[in-house]
């Protein structure tokens, strides 16, 4: 096999010096070509609703998210346009004002008409601080004014300068006040890494993270690391930080913590969780069917927490099923309402305890036991008002016919007591 590259060696060991210049050349050329394709740019505006002023300059709905710019670098560098357009247009991070971002010059939308026609795209900002919240770098030729966000000192260089002008960053647009919602938090934090972990974050807490069982020895642990293996695979959906942190720094990394992140959703495969819900004495179990509590259960597990879940189906059915068995817990009260019907099927059906023995009686049934009951105690109570047995007792007709009345009174309201939403078998 050697023998196959004897002559490429051969060729590159005495090329000649004229080869060498024509390639030179040939490289100073591309990179010339090269020059104003890739250029660094910091965002001097952005467009995201209709209010801004130059809403119909960037093509009114179809241009959202067209930034304006400055080159970082001025030197060397002359563009002809002054806004760029999202790169991707299925995952975007819009830039705030004062974000770093990579414009590629590419075909754009008018390419079928001239090969040549091009228009700069814009990347996610640069990870100058590498902090999810914000990146901005302001222009240090340029500092811009602005009267009302505070300065974070973690996010922002270069530091405030006592020369008389507002050193803060402006972050929001200078040109539309209807989109400034941006604001500025000096304690989001970042997320903590793990090896092998690929993590997407919001600026504001917001965060993916596929991630793994990972026993590190940084003082920043994580808390599902306590058994399985390293390599273990964990899914961790996360929307919003605690509110109150010890460690109010922004610097700070941190790791989720389900009882204390605003909303979260786990997906696990063999991690011990630490966390508790609100309900969990089981007593409606019997000891040998009562389910693990989440933190003991060591299998793959599925779990949502937050102040409120809403489940909702709009156009057929939610359905929740279990292999051993469906649990409903609450602190106060379990509601079930339905429009038509509430069913409840089953071969063994306790009410009250798992322990209750007694059996309901069935309401048809036991009103047609009693009428019987009753109508022959009526005709009873007839013949006792017979008047040769009131001169055996007087007070016989009295009894009787007192009875006689509030037996068809009973009898009247038997219908009375059956249950018209509830029916057993």
């Amino acid at each position: 096999m050697g023998s196959r590259y004897k002559p490429g060696a051969g060729q590159s060991t005495f090329t000649s010096n004229t080869a060498e210049t024509k390639n030179s050349s040939e490289l100073t050329i591309h990179l010339k070509n090269l020059q104003g394709k890739i250029v660094a740019a910091r965002v001097t505006d952005i467009v995201l609703d209709e209010n801004h002023k130059n809403f119909l300059d960037v093509g009114q709905w179809s241009g959202i998210g067209a930034v304006y710019f400055e080159l970082v670098n001025k030197s060397g560098t002359n563009l002809n346009v002054n806004y760029a357009l999202p790169y991707d247009s299925q995952l975007k991070t819009y830039p705030l004002v004062n974000e770093i971002v990579l414009l590629i010059s590419l075909p754009n939308k008018n390419i079928g008409k001239q090969t040549s026609s091009e228009s700069y795209f814009y990347l996610k900002p640069l990870g100058v601080w590498n902090h999810p919240h914000h990146d901005a770098y302001p222009s240090i030729f340029d500092r811009i004014r602005k009267k009302n966000k505070g300065n974070n000192p973690l996010l922002v260089s270069p530091p405030p300068v006592n020369d008389g002008i507002d050193n803060t960053i402006e972050l929001n647009s200078p040109s539309n006040s209807s989109q400034n919602t941006f604001v500025e938090k000096e304690n989001i934090k970042p997320l903590m890494p793990f090896m092998g972990d690929s993590l997407m974050e919001g600026r504001y807490g917001q965060s993916i993270r596929f991630g793994s069982t990972a026993k590190s020895q940084s003082e920043k642990k994580n808390n599902w690391s306590e058994s399985g293996n390293n390599g273990d695979p964990i899914l961790i959906i996360r929307n919003g930080q605690p509110e109150k942190l010890k460690d109010d720094r922004g610097w700070i990394p941190i790791t989720e913590d389900l009882n204390k992140d605003l909303s979260s959703i786990y997906l696990t495969s063999y991690q011990k969780i630490p966390f508790s819900i609100v309900h969990q004495h089981f007593n409606s179990y019997t000891e040998e069917n009562k389910p693990l509590i989440p933190p003991l259960f060591l299998s793959p597990q599925i779990i949502l927490n937050s102040d409120r879940i809403i489940l909702n189906a709009k156009s057929d059915s939610i359905l929740i099923s279990g292999e051993n068995s469906v649990g409903l817990s609450s602190n106060k009260s379990i509601n079930l309402e339905a429009e038509e019907y509430i069913y409840i099927n089953g071969p063994d059906i306790r009410l009250g305890s798992k322990d209750a023995k007694e059996p309901i009686l069935l309401g048809d049934q036991t009103t047609q036991v009693l009428e019987i009951i009753i109508k022959e105690l009526i005709n009873i109570s007839l013949k006792l008002q017979s008047p040769l047995l009131f001169k055996v007792d007087p007070n016989i007709f009295g009894v009787a016919s007192s009875a006689y009345i509030n037996l068809n009174k009973t009898l009247a309201q038997l219908d009375s007591i059956k249950s018209n939403f509830v029916k057993t078998i």
